[in-house]
Parts: C-alpha cells; structure tokens; sequence
C-alpha cells in the first residue's frame, strides 16, 4: 500500500494502522512521514498518520524529537480530540529536556488534566506530560501536587485517580 491523503482519509482498524506503521518502517522515514502526515491540516489524515505511529517503537520515534514545538502546537491547538490524544502519546514518548520546558504547553496539560469535560486519555497523557515537565523544578513539582490534591476525585475515572495517587504517593516513575 503507498501511503497517499486519500489512503490515510479511510477509517482504519488497528490492523490498518499497523499496515501504515509497516510501510513507514519499510521507507525508514518517520520524520519525512511525520512531517508530511502527522502534521496536516485535515484531522482525518492526521489522526491516521498519527495512529501509525503510535505502533513506532520509542526508538523509532525518537527521530521525530525535531518536530517536538510543532507537535505541541498541534496538540494544543486542535479541536480534534483523536488528533490531540494522539499527538500528546507521541510527546510523551518523546524525551523533553528542561530547556525545552514550554510554560504554555504545562499550562495547557495543567488544564487538561484537571477538566472533567476532557476525555480520561487526554487528562492522563496531560497528567503524565505535566509531572514530566515538573520534575525539572522543585517549586512547579510543589504546584503539581497541590494541584492534584484540590481535584474533587469523585468526579474523575479510575485510570485518573490511579495515575493521581501513584504521583501523589511518589510511586510514579
């Protein structure tokens, strides 16, 4: 299958975004791929280039840490949900240095995490990607917590309170 707009526009299963990860193994060029798919205008091409590549293992994706500020932009700038889920997976896999810390974008997973109205996934990869970006100082590490302590639990998913508690308890990575 080459991969074209046309093909990524399809609804696709798992099977289907393996298929698209094979191909862009085969080609060895998930930046080109990334750059070309990833990162379109249409959420539909998008989403399935972005699902493809989630099926990348960390070593693969590490070529796309180039594309880390677009990435970001994309996921706090979409009004796709998949578009955002998708891309914040593949920033989490992504390694992040403290001089690439955005104050933008942990304002955004702050928000994230915390909006009942987000979907559990996206409220977790924001939870996961805020921590993240905490551990680089002491006092926004204090402000994650206190974050996360003021969150009425009752309103959230397990999979929420589970990643809450484990960082709370300091058990999470």
């Amino acid at each position: 299958m080459a991969i074209t707009n046309e093909i990524l526009k399809q609804t696709f299963s798992e099977g289907g975004a393996q298929e698209i990860y094979q191909e862009i193994k085969a080609a060895s060029d998930f930046l080109g791929f990334a750059k070309k798919y990833a990162l379109n205008d249409d959420h539909m091409i998008a989403r399935s280039a972005l699902w493809g590549l989630t099926k990348a293992t960390d070593k693969e994706l590490a070529a796309l840490h180039e594309l880390l500020n677009e990435l970001i932009e994309q996921a706090m700038h979409t009004d796709n949900s998949s578009v955002r889920r998708l891309t914040l997976n593949i920033i989490e896999r992504l390694k992040m240095s403290e001089d690439e810390l955005r104050t933008d974008f942990l304002d955004f997973c702050f928000e994230h995490m915390v909006s009942i109205e987000e979907y559990s996934g996206i409220q977790t990869l924001c939870m996961k990607l805020a921590y993240r970006m905490c551990t680089f100082y002491p006092e926004l590490m204090d402000e994650l917590k206190r974050t996360l302590e003021a969150m009425e639990i009752d309103y959230y998913k397990p999979a929420i309170r589970c990643l809450r508690k484990r960082i709370l308890s300091g058990k999470y990575k």
